[in-house]
């Protein structure tokens, strides 16, 4: 390991400007962006995923940070104590903490078990599969000390098998490179059968989307379940079978999914298959858009619509054009609800908040003439925590109106 990452007294010192909020980064607030900070030709220089001690414009020391040069988000909070050491004991302590809140909470070793910021480990997930995990390191400092993270991981949860998925946005906006490895043990060759709500998923944990399976819909998969008893279900965006497979779990005639994914597909049938009840399940490949569009012509009615579309508003700049696909997301979906059924629109996009997605569900609703009641609002589960002091750790929004 390199003198940076081990030895705390040889750290590189990043200084913020007078003007710049260091009283946040006191409060917990886990970020200094690159133009808060006094960044002369050292700081520049410095190789992502550097550790270094973050001081305020008295120099007086916040904390051992994660520095990126290539990043806007110039350091990530480590540890409030500047002379802590990043090793793997330092790894241990985090999982430990993370574990034991998962165990209170989960009867299953199901789950995730490190949600980024607001488990203390900037810019890293950790999904847990029974005796496998899936790391995404999206900070370029979990990348450099990826193998005390994973020594750390097997010491504290006894997983046998470790998979890196080194794909996807985050990782681009950080600078680093796409690459996925076996980090210890092997790779399940077959999906792995994971049960939540009642129904069965099979995660694809080497070829799926993000680590092979979305644990953040679990609590909203089991309200959208309380509704459907006997009903006949649509699920838009559906992944793997997400809200259907917990809609027929939870005793619906029918559930057909929709999704642009063949493979995503395949697994919801397998999953339909596991659980016993593949009979009353159908899939529909197609643009969620352009199937919406066509099951409106053809006069389809159901008593229960889910739709879960990506982020349409990944960033800031996307926002109105996001706001816009969720609003025709409702407007295409609310004709299909029969009267009196319930319709769920769900948003991960960190940039629209709530309110945002709620007032775009609502005008596509009522540009559909339909009149709804709205029954609940929904969030991530436990196992995402949200960081208080950071917004974006609370991305997911799911909303159930009554038509």
């Amino acid at each position: 390991m390199s003198m940076s990452s081990s030895s705390a007294s040889a750290r590189p010192v990043v200084r913020m400007k007078p003007k710049a909020n260091a009283r946040a980064i006191r409060h917990g607030f886990p970020w200094a962006y690159d133009n808060e900070l006094v960044t002369d030709r050292r700081t520049k220089s410095l190789v992502p995923g550097t550790l270094a001690v973050l001081e305020d414009d008295k120099r007086q020391p916040l904390g051992v940070v994660a520095t990126n040069s290539q990043s806007k988000i110039f350091c990530r909070m480590l540890d409030r104590d500047p002379e802590a050491q990043i090793d793997q004991a330092w790894f241990e302590a985090k999982f430990a903490r993370a574990l034991s809140m998962r165990d209170r909470v989960f009867d299953t070793p199901f789950y995730r078990l490190i949600h980024a910021e607001a488990d203390g480990l900037p810019g890293v997930v950790v999904d847990r599969f029974g005796d496998t995990a899936v790391v995404q390191p999206n900070a370029a400092w979990a990348d450099t000390l990826l193998e005390p993270l994973v020594a750390a991981l097997v010491a504290v949860t006894g997983v046998t098998n470790v998979l890196k998925n080194g794909s996807g946005r985050a990782r681009v906006l950080e600078g680093l490179e796409e690459h996925s490895a076996v980090m210890a043990g092997a790779a399940p060759d077959v999906p792995v059968p994971v049960v939540m709500n009642g129904a069965t998923y099979m995660a694809d944990l080497t070829g799926g989307q993000k680590t092979g399976l979305f644990y953040d819909q679990r609590p909203n998969h089991g309200f959208a379940a309380g509704l459907c008893k006997d009903a006949k279900v649509l699920d838009v965006f559906s992944h793997v079978g997400g809200f259907s497979l917990a809609a027929l779990a939870g005793g619906a005639s029918h559930a057909t999914a929709v999704d642009g994914s063949a493979a995503a597909l395949e697994l919801a049938l397998a999953g339909a298959a596991a659980a016993g009840v593949a009979a009353r399940f159908d899939t529909r490949k197609g643009d969620a858009f352009e199937v919406l569009t066509a099951l409106g012509d053809e006069g389809a009615k159901f008593d229960v619509v889910i739709c879960d579309p990506p982020a349409f508003a990944p960033s800031k700049p996307a926002l109105e054009k996001g706001l816009r696909a969720y609003e025709r997301v409702a407007r295409l979906a609310a004709p299909l609800v029969a009267e009196g059924g319930y319709l769920g629109l769900c948003s991960c996009s960190h940039a629209a908040d709530l309110a945002r997605f709620r007032g775009a569900s609502v005008r596509g609703i009522g540009r559909a003439g339909r009149h709804a009641q709205l029954i609940h609002t929904g969030f991530a589960g436990p196992d995402h925590p949200l960081m208080p002091q950071l917004a974006e750790s609370g991305y997911l929004k799911s909303l159930f109106f009554r038509l």
